[in-house]
């Protein structure tokens, strides 16, 4: 019993550890971002300088707080404090680097002596290197916003050929919350429509899972009406804060939520399996298993990330669709990504005899940005 407890305490501290290192990393990056700007640009006065720092001070706590926020609360301030919170979460990460990079640039005219003046360009050089970090981050603003349509023909051995020269719409990562809310959701579900697809695949994510009206999130897919119908499966963000209640919203909305089911579309099995079984490589072979795989027939699985293949071929799937990954959302985080996932972080790729098809999703999670990947709904022609 008291081990019991000690271990209770020990998972009820781990949160705050992990965001007590977080929190010690930001203020850390903001520290050096202040002292480059002064180092660089000279001391602003004590009024200014203080503005700065209490400025960049209160930056510093503003995600960690609009996280915690945004769990537990759903109104227009801490949507308001959110939305600004990973904004600047994203320009941050670009100034952190433009700051290194000053330095880099200042200790390399420094060593070389490629120029005896250098001590009056250090302005310069501080301030080329944080508008750069300006520029890319405002790009990464306005292309995550832009939403692409990527078309790609798929060729599945036992295809019922019914299923030849349809059409099946793949949309992932959604992350319908805080950041991107009512009006996001209403105008993937527009492009849907137009798109006009037989079926629609939602592998994960379609929640962000901070506190949200689900519901109202939800309403944009009650219009659509494919043929086929519309399959969902859970991702991480789904399993955090009210899943009964997503789940729920979903099913309002004409989405039909396999978890760890398995569906027969006009021959062709569709399958779905929740996130949190396919963090147990056992649980995952053992629920594919119950699911009666037809290895004879080409079949379909949702699985939010893309990993488990050996399990997924061993069970006879034929096609995978994921999302998860992001392609890593932005720079430098995308060579990180590339690191984990390979080449399945993002294309159509083949695990043995199993295909695997990641999208880099339609939606973003914390920094609204994208530099480096794209958003997008992926567009299936069965071939």
């Amino acid at each position: 019993m008291q081990e019991s407890k000690q271990g209770d305490i020990r998972l009820k501290a781990w949160p705050v550890l992990v965001f007590a290192i977080i929190q010690s990393i930001l203020l850390l990056a903001h520290w050096l971002l202040y002292s480059t700007w002064i180092d660089f640009c000279g001391y602003p006065g004590s009024t200014a300088a203080l503005a700065f720092r209490v400025t960049l001070l209160v930056l510093g706590f503003s995600f960690v707080v609009a996280a915690l926020l945004g769990f537990y609360f759903n109104n227009l301030l801490v949507t308001a404090l959110y939305r600004v919170a990973c904004v600047w979460m994203g320009f941050l990460n670009y100034l952190f680097f433009g700051a290194c990079l000053s330095w880099l640039a200042w200790w390399v005219l420094r060593l070389t002596r490629m120029d005896p003046n250098a001590a009056q360009h250090r302005p310069l050089i501080a301030w080329l290197f944080l508008d750069i970090a300006v520029v890319v981050s405002l790009y990464g603003l306005l292309n995550a916003r832009r939403v692409r349509v990527h078309r790609v023909p798929i060729v599945l051995a036992n295809l019922p050929p019914s299923w030849r020269g349809r059409t099946a719409l793949v949309i992932s990562d959604l992350h319908l919350g805080h950041i991107n809310g009512f009006k996001f959701s209403r105008r993937i579900a527009n492009l849907a429509a137009r798109l006009e697809p037989e079926i629609i695949f939602i592998p994960g994510d379609f929640f962000d899972g901070g506190k949200a009206d689900p519901e109202c999130l939800a309403a944009p897919f009650k219009k659509l009406s494919p043929p086929l119908g519309i399959c969902f499966s859970t991702g991480n963000h789904d399993e955090f804060g009210d899943t009964a209640g997503f789940l729920a919203a979903l099913k309002n909305a004409g989405i039909r939520v396999l978890a760890n089911e398995k569906v027969i579309v006009d021959g062709l099995q569709i399958l779905g399996v929740p996130y949190r079984d396919t963090t147990f490589p056992i649980r995952m072979r053992a629920n594919l298993e119950a699911l009666g795989i037809d290895r004879n027939k080409a079949s379909i699985l949702l699985s939010h990330v893309p990993n488990r293949l050996p399990i997924v071929e061993e069970a006879g799937v034929s096609l995978q669709l994921s999302g998860h990954t992001h392609g890593g959302q932005f720079a430098p985080f995308t060579w990180l990504t590339r690191r984990v996932f390979g080449k399945f972080t993002h294309g159509l790729h083949s695990f043995g005899s199993l295909q695997v098809y990641t999208s880099y999703g339609a939606g973003t999670w914390g920094p609204p940005m994208r530099v480096g990947t794209t958003p997008e709904v992926v567009l299936i022609v069965f071939k």
